[in-house]
């Protein structure tokens, strides 16, 4: 039987904050995001299935796969209520996951999630998929961000050290191939994100080059939306102060609202 998807543990508080990172990236990519949350939260990065520590554990088929994975790893954790946070594939494990057992699921906070819409800059993706050493990293990351945004030194490296593992890169190309079919990502029905009561937070850039903002336009009415002004699609890199505020915002959030659009500046 294969290990469970592996996860770095930080922080102390009442509540536990949960963190996926998006394709192609690592639990290490949350550091700035996690300092100002660990004072007053129980925090979990994890590296999901194909990637990092997780390269060989279950869930590696699929976004299905990896939500019931990671909701296995919270259960032998006795984990019972988390506040989930997820990044493009990892928005949309998030979501499968609290659609799958939305009693352990606090809130959720999707950035610039998968499975809202189908489409997809799937050569983009592609291209990152495919980047090893920090030039390719480094271009593949900007490619990805707002024109005025400079990936930050310290997920360049870990992601570097990441695909220099044996097996990383042909794994993320094995995975982006399925993901990407017909140059369209798959879709998680409407019907279903309507079904969810917990607080939802959709965080998207108004700049996104991989996943088009217009598919935030068509969410349920009780999610809350928020647009990033002058951020692409990596907003963990380019706005980590204020994921981590809103992150912080959304978890003392309560139920069903009516969503109200906000504008911010990335900074």
């Amino acid at each position: 039987m294969l290990p469970l998807p592996y996860a770095v543990e930080a922080g102390a508080g009442p509540k536990t904050i949960v963190f996926l990172h998006g394709f192609g990236a690592c639990r290490e990519i949350w550091r700035d995001v996690m300092a100002p949350l660990a004072a007053e939260a129980r925090i979990l990065a994890y590296d999901l299935p194909g990637h990092g520590h997780s390269l060989q554990c279950e869930g590696t088929g699929g976004a299905k796969t990896a939500a019931r994975a990671v909701l296995a790893d919270l259960a032998a954790r006795q984990l019972t209520k988390v506040h989930l946070v997820g990044h493009s594939m990892g928005g949309a494990i998030a979501t499968l996951m609290a659609l799958a057992d939305p009693g352990r699921v606090a809130s959720l906070t999707l950035l610039a999630p998968g499975g809202f819409g189908p489409e997809i800059n799937a050569a983009l993706l592609r291209r990152y998929a495919a980047a090893s050493g920090r030039k390719q990293i480094r271009a593949s990351l900007a490619a990805m961000s707002a024109p005025r945004s400079m990936p930050p030194d310290h997920v360049v490296d870990a992601l570097c050290h990441m695909r220099e593992q044996p097996g990383q890169l042909q794994t993320l190309i094995d995975m982006v191939a399925a993901m990407t079919r017909d140059e369209r990502q798959g879709v998680i029905p409407r019907a279903q994100l309507d079904a969810l009561d917990m607080p939802v937070m959709v965080v998207w850039g108004a700049e996104d080059p991989l996943l088009p903002v217009e598919q935030a336009e068509a969410l349920p009415s009780h999610f809350h939306l928020h647009h990033v002004l002058d951020a692409g699609h990596m907003l963990v890199e380019e706005a980590p102060d204020l994921v981590a505020e809103i992150v912080r915002r959304n978890t003392r959030r309560r139920g069903r609202r009516q969503r109200p659009v906000y504008g911010a500046a990335a900074s």
